[in-house]
């Protein structure tokens, strides 16, 4: 409880984190928005709220889903609060101070771990509320099924947050770790390309998809899949045009653990260079 104690009140007390953390916390709440919102494309109107979006157990994968997007608000205080910690020579004074590299460590991890708590459970809350005033189901076997959602909304939230603090230690300067974390989304991107175009010709028995799925950031977008194409009213544009489809929406735990262990590689890493430099 110390060491987090000691993180939060840095993040607190830093004005730019403070209002980070309040809007990220402010937007999942706005979620409920959605409930309100009327659409109107021509002819066709419907409100989004009666489409089935908070109905139980779908309201899991549509919130979890949603929800992660807004994970780069907290990528920003991580990285800045690191930032700050080499640019105000704040780690240095720490480690006079009596707190070890591995305490400093285990700081940064308990804030994380923090964060990711009460955002997985203002997630459950807000899912349990929406759901119980809009789904179409109420039986208590529906409204607790899926809630693998939620494991899988933590572990990616866990992962892309260690994924941050290792570059934040890596490269030292916010600006440079940030863009250096768009620049890797980028390079997977190019990299699953190549390996489309040219993979199969080198190693016939691999494919681009059965490769990509091991690299961190699409392994965490793996996670939790696009839940829009579940929607019966999607499905049935779908098939009166033609374009019929099925896809598997479930959470794979082989993608859980990729991800683990890309969080374990990048806890180690951080490590490994916090223990190595002259601080």
């Amino acid at each position: 409880m110390r060491l987090l104690s000691i993180e939060l009140y840095k993040i607190w007390h830093n004005r730019t984190s403070r209002i980070l953390i309040l809007s990220y916390f402010l937007l999942i709440f706005s979620i409920a928005i959605l409930s309100t919102i009327n659409v109107e494309i021509g002819p066709i109107k419907f409100n989004l709220a009666e489409q089935g979006i908070f109905n139980f157990p779908y309201i899991w994968h549509f919130n979890t889903f949603m929800i992660a997007l807004l994970k780069i608000f907290f990528a920003v205080i991580i990285v800045a609060m690191i930032g700050n910690e080499y640019s105000y020579k704040t780690l240095k004074q720490n480690l006079i101070d009596g707190l070890s590299k591995e305490e400093f460590l285990k700081s940064k991890l308990y804030a994380i771990l923090a964060f990711v708590f009460i955002s997985t459970l203002l997630v459950f809350i807000i899912s349990l509320i929406l759901g119980g005033i809009y789904s179409d189901y109420n039986e208590f076997q529906i409204i607790f099924s899926d809630l693998e959602y939620l494991l899988a909304y933590t572990v990616k939230l866990f992962g892309f947050f260690t994924f941050c603090l290792f570059l934040s230690i890596l490269i030292k300067r916010s600006a440079f770790a940030l863009g250096f974390l768009a620049l890797w989304q980028v390079f997977e991107g190019i990299a699953y390309g190549l390996m489309r175009w040219k993979l199969s010709d080198i190693i016939p028995e691999l494919s681009a998809e059965q490769v990509i799925v091991f690299f961190p950031l699409n392994a965490m977008g793996n996670l939790i899949k696009e839940p829009f194409s579940r929607l019966s009213a999607i499905q049935n544009i779908a098939d009166q045009i033609g374009e019929g489809f099925t896809k598997d929406y479930e959470i794979s735990a082989f993608n859980l653990m990729i991800v683990l262990i890309w969080s374990a590689l990048f806890i180690w890493a951080s490590y490994g260079l916090l223990k190595r430099r002259d601080l």
